[in-house]
């Protein structure tokens, strides 16, 4: 691959690392505000985050505005030129030139109406091009419709992701948690999907292997300093499940990704969050199970705030440019690498100690992400 592709394609692969990297950062980070800051507050921070998806509809209004703007001056100025077309020739003076003058003038009158009629017609076919391709596109009430309807869903999801980091490492919820494509070629085989091929089917099994490694050799590493490490392990496993659920009737829902205008659908979700899922900030505090507690210092504060708007916002945007650069499958193989940068991380920066029957189960979840793709 030469010339403008391959720099796009290139230009990609770096923005999808910076992906990965922002997202064992994230994960990092959420980890020290469980910990040693001690803002064990998962639903507050997940309402946070998601929440900032709709910064995604200020983009969309601001691009619809403009397009809209643009329309209306396009329209103006063919009414315009439509009105010059057929305003009265102005008539000759001398008598004896009338005759061709009139007869220039409707020569003329007649190429510019020609020219002006194949103006239109270009643009009627641009018109008619432009709709064809957005004939199956959802609406903007059918994607509004959509990405509340899974808000919830997507909630739920990041909620237990970021509530296992409380429990268990940062490695192990993040090998478990990568596991969610292979429940979505499970849920999308059960729901018909997906095909379930013999290679899928092997992956399956490495990834189930893998996942019994990671836990049972994790709990043993981290039993002195995580006792609770499988309820953060079982946590993982959770927001993976859910992840495939999500993106399984989200396929089946939409199809085809060109018909889905993601920025609109993802800012939908950050509404939907806002508007219907604070209830449960005083429904956890009356409870006590989550008390609603603010950050007290600004570190805590700015750990948040970087989390919310690098962790979730800009790296979702990152995401997308990288996905588009590239290709869906480059980008699904290439987060892959969140697993051993959280496993070199939780060495080095925290002195877990690991066995080999992790490392072994770590490299099979890895084996199964690629086997499931090729």
């Amino acid at each position: 691959m030469t010339g403008p592709g391959y720099g796009r394609h290139t230009a990609g692969l770096v923005l999808l690392l910076g992906v990965v990297l922002i997202w064992v950062g994230s994960s990092f980070l959420v980890s020290n505000l469980f910990g040693e800051q001690e803002f064990n507050r998962p639903f507050f921070i997940t309402y946070l985050n998601t929440s900032t998806f709709s910064l995604y509809l200020v983009g969309t209004c601001v691009s619809r505005l403009k397009s809209a703007t643009h329309r209306r001056l396009a329209r103006r100025k063919r009414s315009r030129s439509d009105d010059g077309d057929s305003a009265p020739q102005q008539e000759g003076i001398d008598t004896a030139a009338t005759a061709g003058a009139s007869h220039r003038v409707n020569a003329n009158h007649g190429v510019n109406a020609e020219h002006s009629m194949h103006a239109r017609s270009r643009s009627d076919e641009r018109l008619l091009l432009a709709d064809s391709a957005t004939e199956h596109k959802l609406t903007t009430r059918e994607t509004v419709r959509l990405g509340v309807g899974f808000s919830v869903l997507w909630f739920a999801a990041n909620v237990a992701q970021n509530a296992s980091l409380a429990y268990t490492t940062v490695a192990s919820s993040s090998i478990l948690c990568s596991t969610s494509g292979l429940f979505t070629l499970a849920i999308g085989a059960l729901a018909g999907v997906e095909t379930f091929t013999t290679a899928r089917l092997g992956a399956v099994v490495a990834s189930t292997l893998g996942v019994y490694c990671v836990m049972v050799s994790g709990a043993e590493a981290t039993s002195a300093h995580m006792p609770r490490a499988w309820v953060g392990d079982g946590l993982a496993l959770l927001s993976a499940a859910l992840y495939g659920c999500y993106t399984t009737l989200l396929k089946r829902r939409v199809g085809d990704e060109s018909r889905l205008d993601a920025p609109l659908f993802f800012g939908a979700v950050g509404l939907a969050n806002i508007v219907l899922l604070w209830p449960g900030l005083i429904i956890l505090d009356v409870t006590g199970l989550e008390p609603f507690i603010l950050p007290r210092t600004g570190s805590v504060w700015a750990m948040v705030a970087v989390n919310a708007l690098v962790g979730t916002f800009v790296s979702d945007y990152l995401w997308l440019q990288a996905m588009l650069m590239t290709s869906p499958l480059v980008v699904t193989l290439g987060l892959a690498l969140t697993i051993p940068l959280s496993m070199a991380g939780d060495v080095l920066l925290k002195g877990v100690e690991v066995s080999l029957p992790y490392y072994v189960g770590a490299l099979l979840v890895l084996a199964a992400f690629i086997g499931a793709n090729l």
